[in-house]
């Protein structure tokens, strides 16, 4: 009976200092990234996005004539302004150039003036403007065309153990998940980094990708870099949310008491001796 005094005091110790102590794996980004890195590596992922059904480009029309730009300035799905503050919509001019925005429809074409549907869903911003180019030249509007494309409405979803969850907007065509949180506030002290999800939209089909922050790996995640309307989430510690709980700090307390009782008995039986 003495030996079980004497000893419950170092129990109660050291089952307070587990309860308290979060291991260092769990918390630290890119381990093991000095020997990954020890040589570069190369960037394998598609980061460039994609253009989708339901997604917003806008798309400009430059030549050196700008009178042929007259026949895109006549029917305008959603408008705005040109370069030269020409103003596009109504039958505007511009003197520069055309900007005009629109929608994917589901079937991933977009209706250009003069022109008509255009394939574009699946393809990079990029592609879509020699796409758009290609349909110039053939319809015999203008020889020399330049066209650029880009996305209006790029934006992710992060939800969970973050510390500013909500829509991020995105406003380049590469963003990284690092990128992504960083905007969000990064992971909370309750977040999971060992088991982040990441779902996604493409071709008609939803997907699922576990992101492992705490590994150097995660650079040649599939998923390390975002596409629009991806939607994160960090899943939250459970035992960080049970000791934030009144019942765990009740329990934390009682074990403080019963480790200074055991240790007083412990010594009384020792004076005994």
């Amino acid at each position: 009976m003495k030996k079980l005094f004497t000893v419950l005091p170092l129990v109660a110790a050291l089952a307070l200092t587990m309860s308290g102590c979060v291991s260092s794996k769990k918390i630290i980004y890119f381990q093991g990234s000095d020997e990954m890195f020890e040589q570069a590596q190369r960037i394998m992922q598609q980061y460039e996005m994609r253009v989708k059904p339901a997604d917003n480009i806008y798309i400009k029309i430059t030549c050196d004539q700008p009178e042929l730009l007259t026949i895109f300035s006549q029917d305008v799905v959603m408008g705005g302004t040109s370069q030269a503050g020409g103003n596009i919509g109504g039958g505007g001019q511009s003197t520069l150039g055309s900007v005009y925005g629109y929608t994917i429809n589901n079937e991933g074409y977009a209706t250009l003036p003069a022109i008509g549907p255009v394939l574009l869903a699946g393809h990079t911003t990029d592609e879509c403007a020699d796409i758009i180019e290609r349909k110039i030249r053939e319809a015999g509007l203008i020889n020399q065309p330049d066209v650029s494309v880009r996305l209006l409405n790029a934006r992710v979803a992060v939800l969970g153990a973050v510390r500013s969850p909500g829509v991020v907007s995105l406003s380049s065509e590469r963003n990284s998940i690092i990128d992504v949180l960083a905007m969000a506030g990064d992971v909370a002290d309750n977040g999971l980094k060992r088991n982040i999800k990441l779902f996604r939209e493409s071709n008609g089909q939803r997907t699922m990708h576990e992101i492992d922050l705490t590994q150097a790996d995660v650079f040649n995640n599939p998923a390390f870099y975002v596409q629009q309307n991806d939607l994160i989430y960090v899943e939250p510690n459970k035992s960080k949310s049970i000791q934030s709980s009144p019942f765990y700090t009740y329990l934390t307390a009682g074990g403080s008491i019963l480790g200074v009782v055991a240790s007083v008995i412990s010594l009384v039986l020792l004076f005994d001796k």
